[in-house]
C-alpha cells in the first residue's frame, strides 16, 4: 500500500441524512486514522455538517446546496483560495459534482476529481453529462459492482475508469447484544419483532412493509414492527399505520445513535426498497448483528444478501410477496438462526471499514496529482 499522506477534499451538497452521508464520514474518519488530511465542504445547515462537527471531522461551511450561479461563485472563490492545497477532490452528489467540475474548469491548478456514485439511479446520456463523468472526472467509484456494470452497460463508461468500493461498517460496533436486556433498556416488549433501519423515504418501501405486516398480524398476533429512522414520509406512514389499525404493534423509533441495540432487539430485518440503492448500510449492519434479511434485488443489494442463505429476496413493490417471504422466517426460528449466523459470518469477512478505506486509498493514490 502506498504510504504517501494525502490531502483529500470531500464535497457534499445534500442537506439530508442517510447512508451516503454516514459513509462519507466513516470513510473520512478511517482516512484520518491513517494519517491523511481530510476536509469536508458542505452547507452549514446540512445534516452532515452538524454530524461532522460532532464526530471531529474537519468541515468548512459553504452553501453549495443548489446548482445556481451564486453557489458556483462561492465555490470558485473557496477553491481559488484553498483548492491547490489538496491532492484530490471527492464529490458525492449531482449538485456538488457539477459545481466542482465547473469551478475547476474556471481555475488553474485544481486537483483531479473522483466522483463517488452511491445510488443506482440511471444517468442520462446527454453530452454535458458525459463530459462531467468522462472528462471533468478522473475516476468514478461506485458502491457496488452492479452499479459499475450498469454505468458501463447503459452509458458506455469504460470499466477501467471505474472502481467498485462497497461501503464498510465498524464491525467492533455493529455486533449482537443480548436481546432481552436491550429490549428492556429500549422499553420494548419481549416479543418477536420485525424491523427496518432506513431513512423514511418513499422508495425505501416502508408502506409496503406496513401493508405486509398488517396482512400477517392475524397469523402472528404477538409480533411487533419497529421502524428505525426518520424522514419526509413519517407523517404519511403514521397515518397509514392508523388506517391499518396497527395500534400498539408498531413503534416509530426515529433517528437513533444506538442502532446496534435496536437491531439486537429484532428477530427479522426487512428492507423492501424499490429505488436507487448501492449496498444499503442498514442491511450490512443487520447482518453484522446476526439478523436474517428480507430484501429486494435492486441496485447492488444482491452483493450482500445471498438469497436462501443469509436471507430471502422478494419482488419490489409487492406487499403480498413480501408478506410471504416474511412469513417464511417468522414461522421458523431455526431458519432465522441459521440465516442470521450465515449473515454474520459473511459480514465479518466482507463488510469491515478497513476494506473500504484500503480500496479508497488505492483509488486516491492512483489519481492524485504528483
Amino acid at each position: 500500500m502506498n504510504e504517501r499522506r494525502l490531502a483529500i477534499l470531500h464535497t457534499e451538497s445534500s442537506l439530508g441524512w442517510g447512508g451516503q452521508e454516514i459513509r462519507i464520514l466513516s470513510e473520512a474518519e478511517g482516512l484520518i486514522g491513517r494519517g491523511h488530511r481530510i476536509t469536508l465542504l458542505a452547507p452549514q445547515h446540512s445534516e452532515i455538517h452538524a454530524a461532522a462537527l460532532r464526530r471531529g471531522v474537519p468541515v468548512c461551511a459553504l452553501d453549495i446546496s443548489a446548482k445556481r450561479p451564486m453557489a458556483l461563485f462561492r465555490l470558485r472563490n473557496w477553491l481559488n483560495a484553498n483548492g491547490r492545497g489538496f491532492d484530490v477532490i471527492n464529490t458525492h452528489s449531482s449538485t456538488d459534482a457539477w459545481l466542482v467540475a465547473l469551478a475547476s474548469r474556471l481555475l488553474a491548478g485544481m486537483p483531479p476529481t473522483v466522483r463517488t456514485r452511491h445510488v443506482s439511479t440511471p444517468i442520462n446520456r446527454r453530452a454535458a453529462t458525459r463530459w462531467l463523468y468522462q472528462t471533468a472526472t478522473a475516476h468514478i467509484v461506485t458502491t457496488g459492482e452492479a452499479l459499475r456494470q450498469q454505468l458501463n452497460r447503459d452509458n458506455g463508461f469504460a470499466l477501467e475508469r471505474m472502481t467498485s468500493v462497497r461501503t464498510g461498517i465498524d464491525l467492533s460496533y455493529y455486533k449482537r447484544r443480548e436481546q432481552r436486556q436491550v429490549r428492556l433498556r429500549l422499553g420494548l416488549p419481549d416479543v418477536p419483532t420485525l424491523g427496518i433501519v432506513a431513512t423514511l423515504r418513499d422508495w425505501k418501501g416502508h408502506r409496503h412493509l406496513l401493508e405486509a405486516f398488517a396482512a400477517l398480524k392475524p397469523s402472528y398476533p404477538d409480533w411487533r414492527l419497529v421502524l428505525i429512522g426518520d424522514g419526509p414520509e413519517r407523517g404519511r406512514l403514521e397515518s397509514q399505520a392508523l388506517d391499518l389499525r396497527l395500534g400498539e404493534s408498531i413503534t416509530f423509533a426515529g433517528n437513533r445513535e444506538d442502532v446496534p441495540d435496536w437491531l439486537s432487539a429484532l428477530d427479522v430485518f426487512a428492507l423492501p426498497s424499490y429505488g436507487a440503492e448501492g449496498v444499503p448500510q442498514g442491511i450490512m449492519q443487520a447482518m453484522a448483528c446476526g439478523l436474517p434479511v428480507v430484501a429486494t434485488p435492486v441496485g447492488a443489494v444482491a452483493e450482500a444478501v445471498q438469497d436462501g442463505q443469509t436471507g430471502l429476496m422478494t419482488r419490489p413493490q409487492d406487499p403480498q410477496a413480501l408478506a410471504e417471504a416474511l412469513s417464511t422466517l417468522m414461522a421458523d426460528p431455526a431458519l432465522r438462526a441459521r440465516m442470521g449466523k450465515a449473515g454474520e459470518e459473511y459480514a465479518r469477512r466482507h463488510f469491515g471499514i478497513e476494506v473500504m478505506v484500503d480500496a479508497m486509498l488505492e483509488v486516491f493514490h492512483r489519481v492524485a496529482r504528483r
